[in-house]
């Protein structure tokens, strides 16, 4: 049995295999409610065999969208809109979310129709909040207000407030979002935190906001169920925070009740020049961060190949794999990884209704 093909039990969720639909944003929402656009994307990947189905970065506020069509978990008409879409999933994969606050990226252009910030006198624009009043750059120039200490406090409680929307929506597995540049990593990036209080400057202080919203999080978050965060870990340049420090929070993560650690790209700045693009080049970062912090792992970024997939997973480089770009080119990834791996039944990935036509094929 090929090794992508293994089960992970975490918590009280086993996943049938190793494979990861990585949350995309779909930029395709109304006022943050999902639909049936949703339900197919979402549908159609657990259908096509992943062992575990994470929905898109949805915002915990209105503020904190990128852009007008995000998905949303801060009101109960958008929990309701995802039970459906979650209970689908469900019969076939184990579905999860992940949730988010875009910070000073957020009011933005959705990508195809400019990826830039929409102009003050949009109608449809909202001020930036961030950490600090510096901006990101390059398309997204405006400069967010810095938060003060009562709004942060506010942005934690609406994580914590998403979070039980989840819950009772039937999402079995969380994602924290502090990677992308988005608001939690913009607090533990010194290239976007220019603080001097105490959540600024130091590595604690940077760190505070990520650990106070893990900890509101895990307080109404279920013991049984996986609590997993996104962290961009580094911006491969001078200016990014050292590894050894993402390393040092991951073990704080898990400290504070953090199940896995999903191992991604600060992208806290434009300049991205130092990021060494290559097939699975985050990998061995990821088996440093499992073996230093002693916590499960997953990990993406140009991993298209089942062998390739298949190795990383047997080698212990990380325990899943999360893949985007292969599954929307691909929805029946898994199926196709499973005959190049050699399986014996590979069509037993997919349901009885695809399966029973597949054998022997």
């Amino acid at each position: 049995m090929p090794s992508l093909f293994d089960t992970l039990a975490l918590k009280d969720i086993t996943l049938k295999n190793r494979i990861v639909v990585s949350p995309m944003c779909q930029y395709s929402a109304d006022e943050g409610v999902p639909n049936e656009w949703h339900l197919v994307h979402l549908g159609a990947r657990a259908l096509g065999g992943a062992g575990l189905v994470i929905a898109e970065a949805s915002a915990v506020s209105p503020e904190g969208r990128i852009s007008p069509g995000d998905s949303g978990l801060w009101n109960d008409e958008q929990a309701a809109a995802w039970g459906r879409i979650a209970a689908f999933v469900k019969r076939y994969a184990v579905p999860g979310i992940q949730i988010a606050h875009a910070g000073r990226k957020a009011s933005a252009n959705r990508p195809w129709e400019g990826d830039d910030h929409m102009s003050a006198d949009d109608p449809r624009a909202w001020e930036l909040i961030g950490p600090s009043a510096n901006a990101f750059g390059a398309n997204l120039p405006l400069i967010p207000k810095e938060m003060t200490k009562a709004e942060i406090a506010r942005v934690r409680d609406d994580f914590a407030a998403a979070a039980k929307r989840a819950l009772v929506a039937g999402f079995e597995w969380l994602e924290l979002h502090f990677a992308h540049g988005y608001l939690g990593q913009s607090f533990f990036s010194p290239i976007a935190n220019k603080r001097t209080d105490e959540y600024g400057g130091s590595f604690d202080n940077r760190a505070r906001f990520l650990i106070e919203t893990l900890a509101a999080v895990r307080a109404v978050w279920p013991e049984k169920y996986p609590l997993t965060a996104r962290l961009g870990v580094s911006d491969f340049n001078d200016e990014s925070q050292p590894l050894e420090e993402s390393i040092e929070l991951v073990r704080r993560f898990k400290a504070h009740g953090l199940d896995l650690i999903d191992v991604s790209i600060g992208f806290n700045t434009p300049d991205i020049r130092g990021v060494p693009w290559g097939p699975a080049f985050m990998a061995p970062i990821a088996e440093r961060i499992r073996r230093e912090a002693d916590i499960p792992t997953a990990v993406g970024w140009l991993i298209n190949e089942p062998q390739q997939a298949d190795a990383i997973v047997r080698d212990g480089q990380a325990d899943l794999i999360m893949l985007a770009h292969a599954e929307l080119s691909d929805p029946n990834w898994p199926y196709h990884a499973a005959k190049t791996l050699g399986m014996s039944r590979p069509q037993d990935v997919l349901p009885p209704q695809y399966a029973h036509w597949l054998k022997g094929r």
